[in-house]
């Protein structure tokens, strides 16, 4: 006989996006009457990027020699998980968090962009390509690069630097990561695996190597910016985004047993991936959507990246699932976070569900803004090349 789930809440957030950092700023931004997005338009033209705010990694990265050995995107992800983890009012001592089980959604590390230059200007200079790019990489390359690019590394920085040593895993895989990341600690702790867990991601999006390989596969949004479902074929793409986002997650009885504060009820989590040719996606995203009788309490954050065929699928099912629902493309705001889109998208959602916010719409065209404050929110994550996620969330107290 299957044993009853129990109640996954949420009870910490950590969140870190161009538009600040913590929930108070994230909310402000949100509810700001036309809320634009903070963007980089110069230093990457003609690409439109969403930068980190200044940020003293100090606040939660104490030891100068620990934020050195990390790339922006493990500072980033070890930042966030910490302000999630004091959000949540977890004691920052080794007796208190060596209980909490640990799931990451990792990208691949940083490259060394001056060895990638020294390898193309030397390539141009020959007719012996291969030999050259093999001498350079081997003689101009440190040999601890691949050590610190790791994906697990931000993992294991976290666990020394916050001292959350409970169990540990790391999900590889872009959107699909931050699905499956969250889909495995909610599973755990619903079936008693677990009892409290720090679950996220983070995305750095400044980087130069990564927008020319997206730009390679024609997926950039290039030119002028413009909201992400306002983004039509043949002037759409990706505006990237860089995101660092953590959430603690824990049983009801463990939750109320330490005293803490409950942003939402996280009820499921849904992900799956399949060939997108005709209604494949479409038909993929309305199974996993949840089904909700009266959606007009409920709020729709959706993930999608800014490409026009992908994000039209998806604005179909939605529109058919929740017709008179109101719905946000938090992307528009943040820029697309890849791993940490889902991750962000359920922290932005658990907030709004706790603070009783009102998202403002920044595409009237598009966006539906919400009558009131929300009850239940349901957030997706597109993946811009594969696999399709939807979470649902409801008041922490709620039946």
């Amino acid at each position: 006989m299957p044993r009853p789930q129990r109640d996954v809440l949420v009870t910490g957030i950590g969140l870190v996006s161009s538009l600040g950092e913590g929930v108070a700023a994230h909310l402000e931004r949100f509810t700001a009457d036309a809320p634009q997005p903070s963007l980089e338009r110069e230093a990457y033209a003609p690409y439109s990027v969403h930068p980190l705010p200044q940020i003293d990694w100090s606040k939660q990265i104490p030891k100068r020699g620990d934020q050195r050995q990390m790339e922006t995107w493990q500072r980033l992800g070890t930042y966030a998980a910490g302000l999630a983890l004091e959000d949540a009012g977890v004691p920052a001592d080794e007796g208190a968090r060596s209980t909490i089980d640990m799931v990451v959604a990792a990208g691949g590390g940083e490259r060394d962009m001056s060895v990638d230059a020294m390898v193309m200007e030397r390539a141009r200079k020959t007719d012996d390509v291969e030999r050259v790019i093999n001498e350079t990489l081997s003689t101009e390359l440190r040999p601890t690069l691949f050590l610190a690019q790791l994906s697990n590394l931000l993992a294991g920085n976290i666990s020394i630097v916050h001292k959350v040593t409970g169990s540990s895993r790391t999900f590889m895989g872009e959107e699909a990561a931050g699905i499956s990341a969250l889909q495995s600690v909610r599973a755990r702790i619903a079936s008693g695996q677990s009892e409290i867990a720090l679950v996220g991601s983070a995305f750095s999006a400044e980087r130069k190597d990564l927008i020319l390989n997206f730009d390679l596969a024609e997926l950039m949004l290039k030119g002028e910016w413009k909201p992400v479902f306002a983004r039509q074929a043949g002037q759409d793409g990706i505006a990237v985004g860089s995101v660092g986002a953590f959430l603690v997650l824990e049983s009801r009885e463990h939750a109320e047993a330490r005293g803490a504060r409950a942003y939402a009820k996280l009820t499921q989590v849904e992900g799956d991936r399949g060939r997108r040719e005709g209604d494949g996606m479409k038909t993929r995203l309305s199974r996993l959507l949840p089904k909700i009788e009266n959606a007009d309490d409920t709020l729709v954050l959706s993930g999608a990246s800014g490409l026009a065929s992908i994000d039209g699928a998806e604005i179909d099912a939605l529109n058919e699932a929740y017709p008179n629902a109101a719905r946000i493309a938090y992307g528009t705001l943040t820029g697309h976070g890849f791993e940490a889109q889902m991750p962000m998208g359920v922290a932005l959602a658990a907030a709004a569900i706790h603070e009783g916010a009102r998202f403002s719409v920044t595409d009237p065209e598009h966006e539906r803004a919400p009558a009131g404050a929300p009850k239940r929110a349901v957030v997706t994550s597109i993946g811009h090349l594969h696999a399709e996620g939807a979470c649902h969330l409801e008041a922490a107290d709620g039946d």
